[in-house]
């Protein structure tokens, strides 16, 4: 597979003109990963710039490198520009050229991935060959391939897009995180969609303030969605007006869910079960629908997928049919199971302040006894965040255990104790197994347990060493009363 450098760059950078016609065999960021003929992208990074191995991209047969303005003087071709990040993408987006022939993109601090497998649900149901791309990986006919991160590479990401639409797939929904966006990895993507969920603290160790993460946030809308598609926005949250009159200022065609929604209002909910029924108004009519999810904010997570297929043509009552028979993403306020005496076991990857309060809050009218909440904080990662949760679970939980959540090079007990100034009368229990354990030992009949904060993973990060480990298979062996070990 190769294709003409003026055809990657198109009117993106200037080429001389003599090189229009060098045809480029692929592309990476990674030096190492250099072959004869490849394009090789220089990026600047928080640690490393990529400029310093443009010497050695040429050395193992690069043909062309891709650099900031003024970053090499050596021989070769070089293309310099003031984005080369957003360069790259392009670039990656021209050459493999294949795309579903539909796809939205949800943004938020959480609810993302909810919202991603709740789009392809519905989709599924209404003939569609759909898929999700996100935090637990891609999901689509073929299986599931899971991913390093939520927003892969450009190369990585362009070449998924072109796979799934040889496989004939023709609906993606995408999970936009906040690194890809400010790292322009979704650039060159055609969205035909996409929404908004929410904005809370998190990824303050990557973003300098809440005003930097909201804006990469917008990017999405600002820079990516063509004028004139539409912005679903989760009507119900404190950023929902400033997104709505940004969105308005590009020339957004506005679509807005939930209980202050205008285009699918939420009238009316009612728990039933470990359901909820819903009375919704929709631009048709009024539609009673039984949402087979727990909490409020499975409800909004919901309502922007619902927005999503609506407003990119979906027929409103295969929509709401399609909403009965929804299955939550997995690690998701998800049902692991239940204890001996009776006690429900909740799995959640609630990691930030107001996604743990979310979860708790929603599990509160199912909790005849007590509500007990194992969960700890990453490491390396937002440090405001620790007592922010400590104070969410003192708040809402009648029982702490504070236990470790991939601590990466940070010293467990250090993260431990800064959650605990928060909630003083919590158990601490660094070994999360044993913590999962003690937490499922010590239910009654009508209490609930949540484990929160590692959701889907597969992997406990510590130190530099990602050990084996699920928060789902630890709660079963708890359950079991066996030993887990990863």
């Amino acid at each position: 597979m190769s294709a003409m450098l003026a055809k990657l760059v198109g009117t993106d950078a200037a080429l001389p003109e003599a090189a229009g016609s060098l045809l480029v065999a692929g592309l990476t960021a990674d030096s190492r990963e250099v072959e004869p003929g490849f394009a090789f992208a220089a990026l600047p990074g928080t640690k490393v710039d990529g400029a310093k191995y443009i010497g050695q991209a040429f050395a193992r047969g690069a043909s062309v490198v891709i650099a900031n303005e003024g970053s090499y003087s050596g021989a070769g071709l070089v293309i310099e520009t003031a984005n080369p990040r957003q360069l790259f993408a392009r670039m990656a987006a021209r050459f493999f050229g294949k795309q579903p022939d539909l796809t939205v993109a949800v943004t938020g601090t959480n609810g993302k991935t909810s919202v991603a497998a709740f789009v392809r649900q519905i989709w599924l149901s209404m003939g569609f060959r759909a898929a999700s791309l996100g935090t637990i990986g891609v999901v689509g006919p073929s299986g599931t391939e899971y991913l390093a991160h939520t927003t892969p590479d450009p190369v990585q990401l362009q070449r998924l897009l072109a796979t799934l639409a040889e496989d004939h797939v023709g609906h993606l929904a995408l999970e936009a995180s906040s690194h890809g966006l400010a790292q322009y990895r979704l650039d060159g993507i055609r969205f035909a969609a996409a929404g908004f969920t929410n904005l809370t603290r998190d990824h303050l160790d990557y973003h300098a303030t809440l005003k930097d993460y909201f804006d990469a946030k917008m990017r999405l809308f600002e820079e990516l969605l063509p004028a004139g598609a539409p912005a679903v926005i989760n009507a119900d949250t404190a950023f929902s007006a400033e997104v709505t009159a940004r969105c308005k200022a590009r020339g957004l065609k506005i679509f807005s869910v939930g209980k202050l929604g205008t285009e699918l209002r939420l009238l009316s909910t009612q728990r039933d079960g470990l359901g909820q029924q819903l009375k919704l108004q929709g631009a048709q009519k009024i539609h009673s629908v039984y949402l087979p999810l727990v909490g409020d904010f499975q409800t909004s997570n919901a309502l922007v997928a619902a927005g999503l297929v609506l407003a990119t043509g979906g027929e409103e009552t295969l929509v709401m049919h399609a909403l009965e028979s929804l299955q939550g993403a997995k690690g998701r306020l998800e049902l692991v199971g239940k204890s001996k005496s009776g006690a429900s076991i909740f799995v959640d990857y609630a990691h930030t302040p107001d996604a743990l309060e979310n979860a708790m809050t929603a599990l509160r009218p199912y909790t005849d006894g007590k509500l007990v909440v194992v969960f700890g904080c990453g490491g390396d990662r937002d440090k405001g965040k620790r007592p922010q949760m400590g104070a969410v679970a003192a708040k809402h939980a009648d029982k702490i255990i504070v236990t470790d959540d991939n601590p990466r090079s940070e010293d467990p007990k250090t993260i431990r104790a800064e959650i605990l100034v928060a909630c003083p009368g919590a158990q601490e229990i660094g070994d999360r197994a044993r913590a999962i354990r003690a937490g499922v030992d010590g239910l009654s009949a009508g209490d609930v347990l949540l484990v929160a904060g590692k959701g889907h993973e597969e992997g406990q990060t510590i130190g530099a060493a990602v050990i084996p480990f699920s928060d789902h298979e630890a709660v079963r062996a708890a359950i079991e009363g066996e030993a887990y070990h990863g």
